[in-house]
């Protein structure tokens, strides 16, 4: 499906980023994984390299323009090309709304949603050269449905579905597809440290009656990246269990 393509993946070194370098490594891609943690990224990509996947690691915030010219300069000069971009990378800083600083509604905006545009931007610029690409931003239930005390991280969200919509339009006449995969509640190190009851609440919201997992996610991720999905763009992929429709 994704056999020798190179994906770029931020936010790669955990979670859910981490499942999808290791979902599109598993069926044939090369992967350039990204993160501000440069030992974990490193660490990831030897495993990855032992596995037999080729990959390299690229410290970077997604937030620094120059960052992120240099993760596609890494990328162009190691594999000559991009094909799959996922914009994963991504921040919570949680508070009510009469209670949120305006740092933390700047940081969660930055990260999550001008860092993907910095990465679309820059990305978009050599897909449009070889006149193929996938990309896919990683948004959120909470941005379709809204969420107490996220307000930054909702906005941030539908801001991201916004942004897929807009760039769907604009890269498709060079063959790029843009989509998004909107999680619900995933089962992750910061849900797994919650107490059972609380895990069981969350689960009470959702017809399928279970948090959903990472891989999950980077299945649908892999779906979209593969050559077979070329007439989906401007979609966003709900994998919420049913708990928005």
């Amino acid at each position: 499906m994704v056999q020798d393509r190179v994906a770029l993946i931020t936010g790669a070194s955990r979670g859910i980023g981490r499942s999808i370098a290791l979902a599109l490594a598993a069926q044939g891609a090369k992967i350039v994984a990204v993160d501000v943690d440069l030992q974990a990224t490193e660490n990831f990509v030897a495993e990855l390299k032992a596995a037999g996947t080729e990959a390299v690691a690229v410290q970077g915030n997604v937030t620094v323009a120059a960052d992120v010219e240099q993760m596609v300069k890494v990328a162009k000069e190691t594999f000559d090309r991009i094909d799959i971009l996922v914009n994963n990378a991504g921040i919570t800083r949680d508070a009510l709304l009469i209670r949120m600083k305006d740092e933390d509604w700047d940081a969660v905006l930055d990260v999550n949603l001008k860092g993907a545009f910095l990465c679309t931007r820059a990305v978009s610029r050599l897909m449009t050269k070889q006149r193929h690409g996938r990309i896919i931003n990683i948004a959120s239930v909470v941005g379709q449905m809204g969420n107490a005390g996220q307000a930054n991280y909702c906005a941030s969200k539908a801001g991201l579905m916004g942004l897929t919509r807009s760039n769907a339009r604009e890269l498709a006449k060079r063959n790029i597809t843009v989509n998004a995969v909107a999680p619900g509640f995933i089962a992750t190190a910061m849900t797994d440290a919650l107490p059972e009851e609380k895990r069981q609440e969350l689960a009470t919201q959702i017809p399928l009656a279970r948090l959903g997992s990472a891989d999950d996610i980077a299945n649908t991720v892999v779906f979209l990246a593969s050559d077979n999905t070329g007439y989906i763009t401007g979609q966003v992929i709900g994998v919420n269990g049913g708990m928005y429709m």
